[in-house]
């Protein structure tokens, strides 16, 4: 044999590994490549089915919740309707002549000033009244009428009895929640109760006292109405001052 021949040959024997090693290199790579696809296809199938069940917990978590909300609506709604029928049961607010003319003169009083920030400044003593005082400020609110009260008015820091100046200018009327400790001249409330008894739309709410006590106080409360917890709730004594300070209402 030839040197060219035997080059040749090598050639062809070279040739050949390469395909040979190429082939092999395909079918590797080929199945590296399904193995890659049948992971994938797993992996997927497998999110597939945990969204699947993350989304039939969420459909079962929200219907649960939509159930839980509608038997919520419905014992809201029957609670509703339960107070309309106690509403409509009970007997209307009713006025004595006094607290019928204290409510005309507020509203006339009120109907002729210029408008203010609050509709009224309410005055009480914290040791006996400032229960009553938040239940009637809060009913109150619920009627619309805006309240000046201290608890949430006063900022610390500044004057006490500027601020509460400043609350008696910007209120069309007063109320004062006379209780005992209201009575014994306690020096803020005394102070309230002066400035209050200059504008003619102070309303008294009387809570454990009467007029009588009330005299021994002031020789000029007795002569005017007010109203007392005695003989109202203080949810009706809140309707019969929003009554007469929202001046489109009337008693």
């Amino acid at each position: 044999m030839t040197p060219s021949s035997n080059i040749n040959k090598i050639i062809r024997e070279m040739k050949a590994a390469q395909r040979k090693a190429e082939q092999q290199a395909q079918r590797e790579l080929k199945r590296a490549v399904d193995k890659e696809n049948r992971e994938i296809d797993q992996h997927n199938r497998r999110v597939e089915q945990q969204n699947r069940q993350a989304v039939a917990n969420y459909n079962r978590k929200v219907d649960a919740h939509n159930r839980a909300a509608d038997r919520h609506n419905k014992q809201e709604i029957d609670r509703v309707n339960r107070e309309l029928r106690k509403a409509a049961s009970r007997p209307a607010v009713s006025y004595t002549d006094e607290e019928r003319q204290l409510s005309q003169r507020v509203q006339e009083a009120v109907a002729a000033q210029d408008t203010r920030e609050y509709h009224v400044f309410l005055s009480y003593a914290r040791i006996d009244g400032s229960n009553l005082a938040s239940d009637l400020r809060d009913n109150l609110e619920e009627r619309g009428v805006s309240v000046w009260f201290d608890e949430v008015a006063i900022r610390p820091g500044k004057s006490l009895a500027l601020q509460m100046d400043q609350g008696l200018r910007r209120a069309n009327a007063g109320v004062a929640v006379l209780t005992a400790a209201y009575l014994t001249g306690r020096f803020w409330t005394e102070r309230e109760l002066g400035a209050l008894l200059h504008k003619s739309t102070l309303i008294p709410v009387l809570h454990n006292v009467t007029f009588e006590d009330v005299a021994q106080y002031s020789g000029i409360l007795p002569d005017l109405a007010g109203f007392s917890t005695e003989h109202d709730s203080v949810r009706d004594i809140a309707g019969k001052i929003a009554a007469a300070v929202l001046v489109t209402e009337s008693p």
